[in-house]
């Protein structure tokens, strides 16, 4: 019986060792990390793609981490005119997860080609730009998440109505679908929690278009910043949010966005955007992500999820505008498990 026990143990043991082995000669964490068949090697990544335009060429920086043929998602950031660096602090939750992700600087911002002809900043030429970085970069329907956050929100709503066809998912963090209701809350709502005498003070200065002056800055600052853009002390804000805000593109984004934290300024192109009508034409499954804390409306993006024909709704409730880091562990549980969840789908 001894020597039975022993073999089967053994026996047992040999297996064990064996599918352990298998499991390691194809071992998806090598494989996520290997760039030896990749043609962008030699830049760790980084690729600058050509983007035809009306007004010429020019390229624009990306960098992938990872290899998944099943999921892949397109980072969009901010602004007009911000940078990818806002997504930094995705190297500590993507890589673990084998979720291969594309940091990407749009047309104008800091690391990627930067012309001045204000004809292309238009969101028709953005989006055909996203299109042309998704094809050289291989994405398609049965891999391509894209992931847009503010201003990169509205770039994916636009994108997924003229070319959802090409999406595996689509996720919306903190942006609504309609810019009015944005300076509506901004100013019903966010506004009045200031001090009284700040909050007059900073309409002022807007009403008289007096964005130049100090004071305004640093009332925003004091007041609205770091507590509904990113929900910490300023001296403690990441290093990497400091960065893309020492690399934005203030001609973009005062071109589309205007110079107002209250609203969209009257000239600017984005003045009147809203897609609430357009909502229920998406149907690929969708993530709308909002925050208790956001400068946008979280009870308008849950309203967004309910909208579209497939979507789910994530509330970050001690999260602010930039909820990847000041409710990180809220945000990113539920960004993987959508990902998961809709690759576990099979499309």
């Amino acid at each position: 019986m001894k020597k039975t026990t022993l073999f089967i143990i053994l026996t047992a043991f040999l297996l064990f060792g064996c599918s352990s082995y298998q499991s390691s000669d194809n071992n998806t964490e090598n494989d996520y990390l290997d760039f030896s068949q990749r043609d962008d090697q030699f830049e760790g990544g980084i690729k600058m793609i050509p983007i035809q335009t009306p007004k010429g060429e020019f390229k624009v920086w990306t960098k992938r981490v990872g290899n998944n043929p099943k999921m892949k998602v397109l980072l969009l950031h901010g602004g007009p005119g911000m940078t990818h660096e806002l997504y930094s602090c995705f190297d500590g939750y993507f890589p673990a997860e084998g979720i291969e992700y594309i940091y990407y600087d749009q047309l104008g911002s800091y690391y990627s080609d930067q012309p001045e002809d204000q004809d292309l900043w238009t969101i028709d030429r953005f989006v055909d730009e996203v299109d042309q970085v998704r094809a050289a970069l291989g994405l398609n329907q049965d891999n391509f998440y894209l992931f847009g956050q503010s201003w990169g929100g509205m770039l994916a709503m636009e994108y997924a109505l003229k070319h959802q066809d090409k999406l595996k998912g689509l996720i919306i963090s903190n942006m609504m679908a309609s810019l009015d209701e944005y300076e509506k809350y901004a100013k019903e709502v966010l506004g009045p929690q200031m001090p009284k005498e700040v909050f007059q003070e900073i309409l002022r200065i807007e009403e008289e278009e007096d964005f130049d002056n100090p004071n305004y800055e640093a009332l925003l600052m004091e007041h609205h910043y770091q507590y509904h853009v990113l929900r910490m002390p300023l001296d403690e804000w990441p290093e990497a949010v400091i960065r893309s805000l020492t690399h934005v593109n203030p001609n973009i984004y005062v071109y589309m966005q205007g110079h107002s934290e209250f609203g969209i300024t009257a000239g600017a192109t984005l003045k009147g955007w809203d897609r609430r009508a357009d909502l229920k034409n998406i149907s690929v499954p969708t993530l709308v992500i909002g925050a208790g804390h956001d400068t946008m409306d979280p009870k308008h993006m849950e309203w967004m999820a309910t909208e579209v024909q497939d979507g789910k709704y994530l509330f970050c409730p001690d999260g602010s505008h930039l909820a990847q880091y000041d409710d990180q562990k809220v945000f990113f549980e539920g960004l993987i498990k959508f990902i998961k969840d809709v690759d576990s789908r099979g499309k």
